[in-house]
């Protein structure tokens, strides 16, 4: 059987490895799934700005409705409201055509249960199983049986009437600074924020197709950092392509990341007795946090990387909070995604009801040094057997002497291997991180 999901659906460079064709089979396979499983008939599509967007998102409605699913077509939406939309308007599921904080010729399809969560391992399995199938062993519909292909006009109002009552209190007062990345966000972010009465100044909200994530974003935080110093606002906003990720920049021009924005609420959150005194994180949240939450009386419950696993981990542990360093936060009480949106609306409402500047809430956490690398590999298989691998990994472990960590992943959505070291010593970190990325390189690149 093909592997074909990553860590976040489908992902793939437009047009080259994700084809109208392999997208037209995973419409067919996912409707003949879930036409199987009940009565509900509808599902619900979204994108982001890709030019790409329109292309694969009718090849999936085609396919979709091959198999007897109806289509309602949101146009360009953040990824959560689709899960919102998926969950409140009864459908059979959603699905968001978006490479999140990827360049603009990659694109993806990712799925949401009829409850607006992620497709779980066996259910994608079973569409990948269905997807290895020759075409002419399908059953095809005819007639009114066909599915059908509509418009979905309001579903951007229902997004933001259902944020705005998720908001904790009014902005009035606050200047913000908003990078919407070319995407998603370019015109329900501003527009949400304005409504809840902040003064906003927007970045990067003129998507063209091309543009989307281009030096801009939660990945590009430069050109927001130089806007709030300029317009000497109180804060800024940074949005990821698809709009369910948020990181933010404090009125000094310092980035403030998840694992600080987590801190933040989490706290606040405990000190309103709206937090049950446990959040979830994942393996690459910082050193510090997890100090901070301690100290604070807090759980900490770790778990991998992606936010559909640190959701699974907050409905195992009936947790209210939890998210990643990268700025996927999830808010169980108000959704069962990260939602970028919902997180600058929480974020901004601590800052206006405690009077506090946000780098004074980041303060709450001393952020220990951290060094990413990424290294491309011809594959991301068997990388822990390879012996020299290990006696680098085993070195670097040595020379922290408990004082810190390592730690070496793959990545979901591409062919690299991710090395994270961590502890006190900056340079220290460079080094080992960068000796052991050449190790892999040699090995595997």
């Amino acid at each position: 059987m093909t592997r074909y999901f990553g860590t976040d659906g489908i992902r793939g460079i437009a047009n080259q490895e994700l084809t109208p064709e392999l997208v037209f089979r995973l419409g067919l396979a996912t409707g003949t799934l879930l036409k199987s499983q009940g009565k509900i008939r509808h599902m619900i599509i979204g994108m982001d700005s890709r030019r790409s967007g329109p292309m694969l998102g009718a090849a999936l409605a085609a396919g979709l409705c091959s198999a007897g699913i109806h289509v309602y077509e949101a146009g360009v939406m953040p990824t959560p409201a689709i899960s919102f939309l998926a969950r409140t308007m009864e459908a059979c599921g959603g699905a968001v055509i978006s490479a999140s904080h990827n360049p603009a010729p990659d694109n993806g399809i990712k799925f949401f249960s009829h409850d607006g969560c992620k497709l779980d391992d066996a259910m994608e399995a079973a569409i990948e199983d269905l997807m290895d199938r020759p075409l002419d062993t399908y059953q095809r519909p005819v007639g009114t049986e066909v599915g059908w292909i509509r418009r979905l006009p309001d579903g951007a109002d229902l997004y933001v009437h259902h944020l705005k009552g998720k908001a904790p209190c009014p902005l009035n007062g606050l200047v913000v600074v908003a990078d919407c990345a070319n995407g998603a966000a370019s015109d329900l972010g501003p527009r949400i924020l304005r409504e809840m009465g902040a003064q906003v100044i927007s970045l990067h909200d003129l998507p063209d197709g091309c543009n989307i994530n281009d030096q801009c974003g939660s990945t590009h935080l430069e050109s927001l950092q130089q806007a709030v110093l300029q317009f000497q606002a109180d804060l800024g906003l940074a949005f990821d392509g698809d709009a369910d990720r948020l990181l933010a920049v404090d009125a000094a021009g310092q980035v403030v990341d998840g694992d600080q924005i987590l801190v933040i609420l989490g706290l606040h959150m405990q000190e309103t007795g709206s937090l049950d005194d446990q959040v979830v994180v994942t393996v690459m949240s910082n050193l510090g946090l997890k100090k901070a939450f301690q100290a604070a009386g807090i759980t900490v419950h770790e778990t991998g990387v992606g936010d559909r696993f640190v959701f699974e981990k907050m409905v195992e542990t009936n947790s209210w909070l939890g998210g990643e360093q990268s700025g996927h936060i999830i808010l169980t009480r108000c959704g069962t995604t990260g939602d970028g949106i919902l997180t600058a609306l929480h974020l901004l409402s601590v800052v206006k009801t405690t009077g506090r500047s946000l780098q004074e809430l980041a303060s709450q956490m001393v952020r220990y040094p951290q060094v990413l690398v990424n290294v491309q590999v011809r594959s991301k298989e068997g990388w822990q057997e390879n012996s020299r691998i290990r006696e680098g990994c085993l070195e670097i472990e040595e020379a922290l002497a408990g004082q810190g960590r390592l730690l070496l992943r793959p990545s979901g959505t591409e062919p690299l291997l991710r090395v994270m070291v961590e502890g006190p010593e900056l340079p220290e970190l460079e080094t080992l991180a960068h000796r052991l990325a050449d190790v892999i390189r040699q090995e595997l690149g």
